[in-house]
Parts: C-alpha cells; structure tokens; sequence
C-alpha cells in the first residue's frame, strides 16, 4: 500500500463542468435548527428543513472557492462570474417565507467591488422570477444584477468580477429574528429543478481522476459533511478507489429530532431523526449501494451536550458532565438511564432500517462506548442513575474516585469491575435490540484503545473493557488507536492488539482496524504505515479515518500491482561461507558540473549509500558452484530480496564485540516508544547515518542513559526498537547489535561452468543492497 499528498497542481486530467452543478452546492445554518441538500437529477436539488426558533436562518451556498473536495476532483477557482446567466425553478412547500414577502429569499453576494473594497450585495430573487410566490422561474443575469428590496428605485448593482461566495437565505414563515421559539418545529422543503448555467462564464474546469481501486477501506461522518451532497461524497470516495464495507459515523449533534423542553432544544425520544438527516442519508445510503459500497452505520454513546438531557449525562465525582473537547462539547450517555439507552436503540433501528431500504445487508457499528475520563483524570461514573443502580445491586455506597491514575483498593476495583459489567449490559441490550428488528444484522463494535490502554491509569480496564465484548458477543472487533500511531507509541499499539486478539479472543479475520485520524499532513506516513501493516497481519480490513481530512490534505491512496501480494524478500542469508570471500564497497551517487573556469559544482543525490558486491570471488569448491546456483534459483534472480553478511561491516560499533551504547538511536520525549537502529559513520557534523533494517537475531542489546534494559522491549520488522514504556525526556537511547544487509541479486542470469572454474576462472555473482527504510 502506498499513498502521497496530492495538490490542485497534480491534477493530470480535468474534465468540464457547469458553473452552479447541484453536486456542489451547500447548507449551513445555526444550531440547533437543521437542513441538508440532497441532488435529484443532473440539474435538480432539494433542501429539507426543521425550524425551531423564529430567528432560523438557512443558507443554500455556491461557493467560488471548492475547499471541500479532493483536490485531484475539486472544481477550479473562479471568482469571476460575468457573462454567465443562472436560471432555476423556484419550488417551496409553504414551510419557507414565500419569494414576495418581507425576508423572503434572498441571494446574499460576498466579495468585492470594482475597486477592490469588500462588500455585499442583497438580491431579492422575486425581482428576478416570474410565476407565483411558491412557483416561479427565476432567471439571474450577473451583467445586469441589483440588490435592494424595490427596483429601480433601491437598485444596487452587482460588481461580479469578484465574488467569493453567494447563498440564498431560507427562512420560516414566522421569522422576526428572536430566539422566541416557533410554537412546534416547521419541516419545510425548497426544490430548485431545471437549474442551468448560461453564457461565456458558465464553465469550469473539474478534476477528474480515476484511482484503480484498493484494499483499504474508507470512513465517514456525518457531523463533518452534513452541509454537503451525498453525491458529491460518494463519487469522492469512489473515485478516489475506495470500494467494499463503508464505515459511516452517523454522529451525535446533527441527527437527532429536537423539542422545547422550556429551558432549551433536548433529543425527543419519541422520534429518533429528524426530518433533513433522514432525507441525506437515505440518499447517501442509496448512492453507495449503487456503486457498489457496503455500508456499516455507526452510532456512539455521544451526544452534544446542549442537546444532552440533564439526567442522561454520565458524571465524575463532583458532579460535573462528561465534557469532551469539542466546541461546543458533547457528553457521554450513562449506560444506566432507561431513557437513555432506549433512545439509543431507537435511533440505531431506524438508521439500520435505512440501509436495508437502500438495498443493503444490515450492519451496525456500536461506536466507542465507555466511561468518559477527562484530561482532569476524573472517571465519569457518578451521575444519579448509576449511583442508584449501584446501590441496588450491590447494597453497597460507590467508592469515591477522584483520579483514575490512583486506585488503590480492592473496594475501588470492584467499582471499577461493576461499571464494566453494566457498559457491557448496556451495548449488548443495544446489540439485542437491532438484531430483534433486523434479524441477521451484523453487529461490530469499534473500541479505542488509547482511552483504555494508555498506561497511566491501567485500572480503568476493568470498567471500559468488559468481558461481556468477548468473542463472539459481536461478529466483529473494530481496533482503533490512532492516538497511538500518531504519537509514535508503537507500545500502546502492540498492546490494543494483545488486548483484542488475548483479552477478547477476536480472531485475526474477524477483526477491523481504524487508521488515523490526522490533524495534521505529517501523520500521514504513520497513519498509511499503520493500514499497511494491520493488511499484513491479515485483518479482515483496514479503514482510514475519515474521508473529510483525506480530502482536505489530498490523501491519496494506492496500490502497485502485485507488490503486496508477492512476498519479495526472503529472510535467508546468503550462505557465509560464499560471502566471506565477496568483494564490495558502498556507492554514493554524487552529480559534479565543472564550470567553464575549472570549477566543480557538486550535489550529493543520496543521503546514504548503497553497497554492491561480488560474491563470486568467495567460491572456492564446486560443491560451492553448486550452493550458489540452488540458491540463485530459490531466489528466482532478481525477484527475491535476502540477507547478506558484509564481510567487513556487519556490528554496530567499530569494537571486535558489540555494546549496548554503541549507536545513539534518539532522545526520550515522554511520548515515543519506537526507535530505529542506526549505524554512525564519522564524527562531529559529517556524522553520515544508516539506517539498519535487518539485524542479527539475538544479538540486540538496548540501553537507556548507559543503563542495559534487560526487559521493556522488543524488536519489531524492520529494524524498529518498541519501548513498553516511552523512554523518559532526556534519555539517550542507545543499542548495540549485529547486522545483515538487504541485497538481491543484480542479474537475472548467472554463468557458471566447471570447466571454467577448475581453469581458474571466477563467476561473476552481483550484489545491490535494497533500501528498505
């Protein structure tokens, strides 16, 4: 598996599209009223809507800028839009302030006039329509476009040589602009059908690339892609080469239906979804059983804390909310509130059914549930309904545990043991609950590692990995530690996967692994390495997390054909008594230009070398002779990479026996517990570093300030020194070790003859060495 971060400026093939296309159009809006897009056609939209309050506002946005897309895919710039004509028929269902009334839709214009000053322009679309208030043709010249409410004596006329972006305001019926909420909630509907793009600025150039499709999987979220078209979404994705299972997160503030409970908008238990994510992801669902996709719905025991009723909200000892970091934060549900936890099953049903309407089997995530604990290290376990279930189950009061880092007592341990036989209880009452709706659904469970097994708290186990989850209480064990694989704690990831595989019995093919999520462009490498490697350890698939911050940094995912599947080194040496003898020395690659005067310029192209030899010179019998060719064959030439013991250099250190302080491998963060080996070459600024990727069995020695860890460690592929616990800050790392070199053979032929030989000609046998890291 392969990937690389692709720009605008990769995009090898561009194909055409309209100006104003229904795939790229938007909706944002205020919480917690909601809206969503969805296309119907090649030139159709429909926007759904729920009023709340009377100050609801609603945009339907065309943005200049594509700053959603892929960047291999997104649309190009273009903030010009004279000589271009858009015309639509304007459809509402009465939910939305008809097109000639007061706040009626507008067409807001963002950017900036002929002399380059910011501003606005309000273009009332009843200026511009023809037919009824709920029905017309609208037709919008941007050569001859005014804002202002009364034509001509309020015109005001539209510069559209540069606009950043426009959107068209919807808005309830009962609009005055007061958080006064609306007597019940108001669905509404907007249709804009027979949408064209007209005249010389009507064009756009759109990426068009087609990545052959791979084994790794994608996933989604709603709350991050809520404001976009499904369509665009899906094609994305497809295109892009993902293919098979699709892991969409549903989330936790954009989906629920809402009512007034006097104090503020709370989750309505009596109607799990509300009207415009019902809509989207019917069509998201539909799209991706169209193309081929097999949707997993995932739901959480998250949810936005405004939304969060009071008593469904798991708390630490001190009465405060399980608060995560988002802004505004959600809270976590407490397994033991009835209310709660039927809303729950509810919701994930009524998801699940979707799917199943769109053609698809039925499948459902059950994501990340647990006991929330904060950066303070106080364990959410203390909100009423818990405390009370607790009393009565065990008779006995809860202890008080203020720091999960500290539990010291057998009391504190049975708590802790109690809160995960009841997380337990709780997911699979939701497991029960989907299969007796939709039998033969099948059901994951996707647990995050790091919460758990971070290593400073390693009692919290006990509550947020009951053994309720063993195999095979879920078909499937979703693994995600992302956390883990960003902060380079190869340790942390060596220990979710003992945890799954040891403490919950998955076996190997009924595992799923997440990779990511990156909050920044350099994660990528380790989050593509951490897929790879999951792939090769023979999980059933591995995801990337998520599709929004693929397209954002332009993740791109990739496959050589056949390099995966064929396994193209052999961990063999050569055999010693052949290579003993060999010849060979490091090639650097170095360009020189002599200038007219006589001068060099040179540049060094590589920044370590790569070694060649001969091994043909070490042949000293024809048993010999005989050797080399059955292992040239077994080789297959060329084709197989294997280990080979320079003769000259093979240990860590320039000593007849190899120290634990030979190499210095790094320095101690606090964070890192993977160090690879290295070899040092010179002294001082002309340090040159290589890189060792394959080791001696049993000849590793490590030690942390000078001191030998006997223990604490293990040596992963390639060369990589994993610490059980990262190495304090400041530490110097060392390691001492003996080395074979990754060579193949540099021909697919050899000659060997024995007549030649006994002449006292020698074969030639050529060496490269393989840059493995």
């Amino acid at each position: 598996m392969r990937h690389w971060l692709a720009s605008a400026a990769d995009q090898g093939q561009a194909g055409w599209a309209k100006r104003f296309d229904p795939r790229y159009w938007l909706v944002d809006f205020p919480r917690p009223m909601m809206a969503a897009v969805t296309t119907a056609g090649a030139d159709a939209l429909t926007v759904d809507l729920q009023f709340l309050r009377r100050s609801d506002l609603a945009g339907l946005i065309w943005e200049s800028e594509d700053r959603l897309s892929h960047p291999l895919l997104a649309l190009a710039t273009s903030r010009d839009y004279r000589g271009t004509v858009l015309s639509f028929t304007w459809q509402g269902n009465g939910g939305v302030r008809p097109l000639d009334v007061v706040n009626g839709p507008v067409l807001t214009i963002e950017g900036r006039d002929a002399a380059g000053v910011p501003r606005s322009w309000y273009v009332r679309l009843w200026n511009y329509a023809d037919g009824a208030p709920d029905a017309a043709v609208v037709r919008l010249d941007f050569d001859a476009l005014a804002g202002g409410f009364l034509h001509p004596e309020e015109s005001d006329p539209v510069w559209a040589g540069d606009i950043d972006r426009m959107f068209i305001s919807l808005v309830p019926p009962g609009f005055d602009g007061s958080d006064t909420p609306l007597p019940a909630p108001v669905d509404a509907q907007v249709r804009l059908t027979a949408i064209r793009a007209e005249g010389s600025g009507s064009v756009l150039a759109v990426g068009d690339a087609f990545v052959p499709p791979h084994r790794l999987r994608i996933a989604s979220g709603y709350d991050d892609s809520y404001n976009q078209t499904p369509e665009r979404l899906i094609e994305g994705m497809f295109a892009l080469g993902y293919r098979g299972a699709l892991v969409h997160y549903v989330g936790m503030s954009h989906f629920p239906a809402l009512r007034w409970d006097g104090v503020g908008y709370r989750v309505d238990p009596a109607v799990p979804l509300c009207g415009p994510a019902l809509a989207w992801h019917r069509d998201f669902l539909a799209r991706a059983v169209a193309l081929g996709f097999a949707p997993i719905l995932s739901l959480s025991f998250e949810l936005l804390d405004p939304l969060c009723p009071d008593d469904w909200a798991q708390r630490d000892l001190f009465g405060a909310r399980s608060a995560t970091g988002y802004v505004p934060p959600s809270a976590l549900l407490s397994p033991a509130q009835p209310g709660a936890m039927a809303w729950l099953q509810a919701v994930a049903v009524a998801f699940v059914a979707l799917a199943v309407e769109a053609g698809a089997a039925p499948r459902f995530q059950i994501g990340e549930p647990w006991w929330w604990v904060g950066p303070d290290h106080r364990p959410c376990l203390y909100d009423a309904a818990t405390l009370a279930l607790h009393g009565a189950e065990t008779g006995q009061p809860a202890p008080a545990i203020a720091d999960v880092r500290a539990v010291t007592t057998a009391a504190e341990r049975a708590f802790l043991d109690w809160c995960g036989g009841l997380l337990g209880r709780a997911t699979l009452a939701l497991r029960d609950a989907v299969r007796a709706a939709m039998p033969g659904c099948e059901m994951l469970l996707l647990f995050y590692a790091p919460q758990v097994l971070g290593g400073d708290a390693p009692e919290l186990i006990r509550a947020n990995m009951p053994s309720a989850w063993a195999w095979p209480a879920f078909d499937v064990l979703q693994l995600e530690d992302y956390d883990f694989v960003t902060g380079g704690d190869a340790g942390g990831q060596r220990r979710a996967r003992d945890a799954v595989t040891e403490r919950l019995g998955y076996p190997i093919d009924r595992q799923h692994y997440f990779s990511g999520f990156a909050t920044q462009t350099g994660h990528w490498p380790a989050i593509a390495d951490a897929a790879a490697a999951s792939m090769a350890r023979g999980v059933a698939d591995s995801f990337v997390w998520a599709w929004p911050q693929v397209a954002r940094d332009g993740f791109t995912a990739f496959e050589i054909i056949g390099e995966d599947s064929m396994a193209s080194f052999h961990d063999v040496r050569f055999p010693l008594q052949l290579g003993f003898g060999a010849a060979g020395g490091p090639e650097f690659s170095t360009q020189i230009v002599v200038t007219g005067s006589g001068h060099e310029q040179r540049n060094s192209q590589w920044s370590d070398a790569l070694v060649h030899y001969d091994a043909g010179v070490g042949i000293r019998s024809e048993a010999d002779l005989a050797l080399l060719v059955a292992f040239f064959r077994a080789r297959r030439g060329q084709a197989h990479g294997f280990r080979f013991r320079d003769p000259i250099d093979h240990r860590s250190g320039s000593g007849a026996a190899v120290a634990a302080t030979d190499a210095q491998l790094g320095i101690g963060d606090g964070g890192t517990t993977r160090f690879a080996l290295v070899r040092h070459y010179g002294d001082g600024d002309d340090v040159q570093v290589r890189r060792i990727t394959r080791p001696v069995a049993g000849s590793v020695v490590v030690a942390i300030d000078g001191v030998v860890q006997a223990s604490g460690w293990q040596l992963a592929d390639l060369g990589q020194v994993d610490f059980d616990v990262p190495p304090p800050p400041g530490a110097v790392v060392t390691a001492g070790y003996e080395f074979d070199v990754p060579v193949r053979f540099a021909a697919d032929r050899i000659d060997v003859s024995i007549a030649g030989w006994r002449a006292g000609e020698l074969p030639s046998v050529p060496l490269v060495e393989l840059r493995e890291a």
